[in-house]
């Protein structure tokens, strides 16, 4: 592991930069790619952002977004030659190579062949990168993103643009600030990018007040009917079918923040999202807790996943909804003696 010194010098003449979020990704890692893109640019750095998947509509607004790559499985050569084309290697808001799906291969030929830089706050980190600022004590990537920035002595380059970036992933990723993992040092960061004259209200009202008619349909139903709780393990949870999403037309992101719903009655300490895959082999999910139980060890334990302790995902391959949920219920009575 090289000195972030290094990567300073290595910084000093302009370079071609690809920078790649988790797959299917949300606020936080779009935020944090696309900020750390616009920063480079600012030292004459070309800088590309490339994408495992789509993500949310809801999130075309920030700063950039049109110029995403995003990985085309018909045509992989695009994002093949992109990476090899590439200087500089920046994985966002991920810490395993599995978490970027068909471009993990891609930058795994890449190590020690090319400079690699993973800054990230999950657990379950992979030995990848020459370059680490990794921190599960940090509430969101953008936060890392920040304190990246900090280290090349450059927040005065954070423009409106830029803050708008990192913001929309620091108040995601703490729930509008109210989740154990924000510190005071996060507050700072979000009062330091308010103070380039960001317009807070508006980045909250484009991401939580800017609901599609079917998204706001299928939230209804779904608290109506794909609710259920076990008040006896303090635990509610949803699951959503593959024939729930085709009836409501589902895009990506359609459920995102579903979990929590659960999790805001009272008595309840564990929620879940069970999905159903779109081939119908499998089951992702979707954790989240308030206090001291850890989702992220229940998930890496039990449904190969991970995260952090009190939000954490997983998922599991020929299974379907009703048998993960029995399995969830089962692990949750032996861990809850």
């Amino acid at each position: 592991m090289h000195n972030f010194s290094t990567l300073k010098e290595f910084l000093e003449e302009p370079r071609k930069v690809v920078i790649i979020p988790h797959t299917k990704p949300d606020a936080d890692a779009i935020g944090s790619a696309l900020g750390l893109s616009w920063y480079l640019r600012k030292d004459e750095h070309i800088t590309t952002v490339l994408s495992p998947n789509a993500y949310p509509s809801f999130l075309h607004w920030m700063p950039g977004h049109e110029e995403v790559v995003v990985y085309d499985k018909e045509k992989p050569e695009i994002s093949e030659t992109i990476i090899d084309e590439a200087d500089l290697i920046v994985c966002v808001d991920f810490s395993s190579l599995n978490r970027i799906e068909e471009l993990g291969p891609m930058v795994r030929n890449y190590i020690s062949k090319k400079t690699i830089v993973m800054i990230d706050h999950h657990r379950g980190k992979e030995e990848f990168a020459d370059y680490e600022l990794w921190d599960i004590d940090a509430a969101a990537a953008t936060q890392l993103i920040y304190e990246f920035i900090d280290l090349d002595e450059g927040t005065q380059k954070i423009d409106q643009r830029i803050a708008a970036c990192l913001y929309a992933g620091l108040i995601t990723d703490t729930g509008s600030f109210k989740f154990p993992s924000v510190s005071s040092r996060t507050l700072r960061i979000a009062a330091s990018l308010k103070d380039t004259g960001l317009d807070t209200a508006r980045i909250y009202n484009l991401i939580y007040d800017n609901n599609t008619e079917t998204r706001l349909r299928f939230l209804g139903y779904a608290l109506g009917e794909n609710l259920t709780f076990w008040p006896e393990l303090n635990t509610g949870f949803f699951t959503v079918s593959q024939d729930d999403r085709e009836r409501f037309n589902l895009q990506s992101g359609d459920t995102e923040g579903l979990v929590n719903y659960a999790l805001s009655v009272n008595g309840i300490k564990i929620a879940a999202l069970f999905k159903e895959k779109d081939e119908r082999d499998g089951i992702k999910v979707s954790f989240r807790s308030i206090g001291d139980f850890s989702v992220a060890d229940l998930s890496a334990e039990h449904f190969n996943g991970g995260g952090h302790k009190n939000a954490a995902g997983g998922r599991i391959d020929g299974i379907t909804i009703d048998e993960a949920v029995a399995k969830f219920k089962k692990v949750l009575q032996e861990k809850l003696k």
